[in-house]
């Protein structure tokens, strides 16, 4: 049910995207919500060209208010990056200023409809907060992996600590254990992020993204989670909950949020052709490939085992398949360049789904009810693996996060023929509780209207009064426009200021007007205020 005009004021919400990943579409599927639910505001969605033209190949037909525009990447015209690690380095480099071009743009676009609220990337909480702050709007920060990523990282001085701790006590310190997030089990500090562990971690770019996030997200209006709160254990809701002014669960992996697009490969005509729950899905998302001699052990084992499988892999790791692979499996696995993931995992015949762990895509696999095999790589995906595995008990993990022939064949008969079907049950008793907390009765049905009250506030322009104060010395008076000292002041009888209220600043939210027609009134009064400081 959309949210009326009369209830939620226009407005015009910028929204600043990540352009890596799977995090434009997450915070592009937000904003569509947004959008549907209340179309008397206007959204920008602000990302680089590259990532823009993918989510207009995998999204529906936009909202009417919404209006999708180009940002610069950062990259020299012409020049074609190396890999993802190098776009990015170029990218951050300028995009605080891109952004604010693009915010810029976006008010021009509309005829000068003053933007009147953010909506950011989790990962630009520092610099984009900032400018929010300047402009004196609410800020909205979207963080698209798991909440108890988050809340690993708000703990990041006490895991240092107990880590460097571990590497002077033990030989492999990666291996203990710590009890460190509410509401998961005690994890090895090897499940968490390499750079929340180091204090001088190898990627240096991440890192600092990361940090410097941690220490501005809480400052937001809201902090919206990829997530479903009726998903996660009640201790990490209360402890995140305690941690921000607003935080909300709204998952950007909802029914019907995609284009269902066309079958261009036949995936589905060919799914249509097997039997129930009996086919292996394979993908490993476009950032966690797996090496050589894994992609030949997965191939092995598919084969070996006489599993019907739909793999999406990237064309250029086809040379690691044995030799005459697809010969011998004939019609019983179907190798694809891509595949309509979503679409897919909600097929009858998807007997397990073999996957990476990132978040949209277990996020996915509960929505499809379909049982899990991890094979984790970075970021939050080990975590991912523990609640897939300990906490919902929806999947497994490959041993040392390693695929081998022989490990790969005991998960997959794990997964499709023992346990008596516990993992099944499990998977589609998670998918109930999803559906659930995806529907209007759930509890992002609630947050979607109370983030659209916070993102639809009107505020009037702040103005900075400055005050600076020292004994014997005249009174200053600063506001953007205008400077005032009054000397007259020296002679007051009132008590010498104390060192640390000699420089006043107070923010006002009203207009500079207001505060010029009532300055003689505050002068008149200020030796008071230090009088009684």
């Amino acid at each position: 049910m959309s949210v009326t005009t009369s209830s939620t004021p226009a407005g015009h919400v910028a929204v600043c995207a990540f352009p890596f990943t799977s995090h434009p579409l997450a915070l592009c599927s937000l904003v569509c919500r947004l959008a549907e639910e209340a179309p008397q505001l206007h959204f920008s969605f602000l990302c680089t060209s590259r990532a823009n033209s993918k989510i207009s190949t995998k999204t529906t037909i936009l909202p009417t208010n919404i209006k999708i525009s180009d940002i610069e990447d950062g990259l020299p015209e012409g020049f074609e990056p190396e890999d993802l690690a190098q776009e990015a380095s170029n990218f951050y480099k300028q995009f605080p200023e891109n952004f604010k071009r693009g915010v810029d743009a976006a008010v021009e676009e509309t005829g000068g409809k003053r933007v009147t609220s953010l909506i950011v990337d989790g990962l630009f909480s520092f610099d984009l907060g900032n400018m929010a702050e300047e402009m004196n709007v609410p800020w909205v920060a979207f963080t698209v992996p798991a909440p108890y990523d988050l809340a690993a990282w708000l703990q990041k001085d006490l895991i240092q600590q107990l880590y460097a701790n571990a590497q002077m006590d033990h030989d492999h310190p990666e291996d203990q254990l710590i009890d460190i997030v509410p509401g998961l089990p005690p994890s090895p500090f090897k499940d968490f992020p390499h750079e929340l562990l180091e204090r001088n971690p190898s990627n240096q770019l991440l890192a600092q993204v990361l940090l410097s996030m941690i220490r501005k997200i809480q400052e937001a209006s809201a902090v919206v989670m990829n997530s479903y709160e009726e998903l996660n254990p009640l201790l990490l809701t209360n402890y995140l909950k305690s941690k921000f002014l607003n935080i909300f669960y709204v998952s950007s992996v909802t029914p019907s949020k995609l284009a269902s697009g066309t079958d261009a490969t036949r995936c589905l005509s060919w799914l249509d052709e097997q039997k129930s729950a009996s086919v292996a899905y394979i993908s490993f998302g476009t950032t966690a490939p797996l090496n050589g001699e894994e992609v030949k052990a997965l191939a092995e084992a598919l084969e070996e085992g006489g599993v019907p499988f739909l793999w999406s892999i990237n064309d250029k790791f086809k040379e690691y398949l044995p030799d005459g692979f697809t010969e011998r499996i004939g019609t019983r696995g179907k190798l694809v360049p891509w595949a309509p993931q979503r679409q897919v995992l909600e097929h009858p015949s998807i007997g397990v789904h073999v996957t990476h762990g990132g978040y949209n895509a277990v996020l996915e696999s509960i929505m499809g009810g379909v049982p899990m095999i991890c094979r984790s790589e970075w970021a939050d995906n080990h975590l991912n693996a523990k609640m897939v595995e300990e906490v919902w008990g929806i999947g497994v993990r490959v041993e040392n996060r390693l695929i081998t022939k022989t490990g790969m064949l005991k998960c997959l008969e794990m997964i499709l023929h023992q346990e008596e079907g516990k993992v099944r049950q499990a998977s589609t008793a998670l998918k109930q509780v999803f559906e659930k907390a995806a529907g209007p009765d759930g509890v992002a049905a609630n947050h979607v209207k109370t983030l659209l009250h916070i993102i639809s506030e009107e505020r009037c322009p702040s103005y900075k009064l400055e005050v600076v104060y020292q004994m014997h010395a005249p009174l200053v008076i600063r506001t953007p426009n205008y400077k005032w000292q009054y000397s007259a002041l020296q002679q007051t009888d009132c008590n010498p200021a104390p060192a640390h209220i000699r420089s006043l600043v107070f923010l006002v939210e009203n207009h500079l007007q207001a505060i010029e027609n009532h300055l003689h009134a505050v002068l008149q009064n200020f030796h008071l205020l230090f009088s009684h400081a």
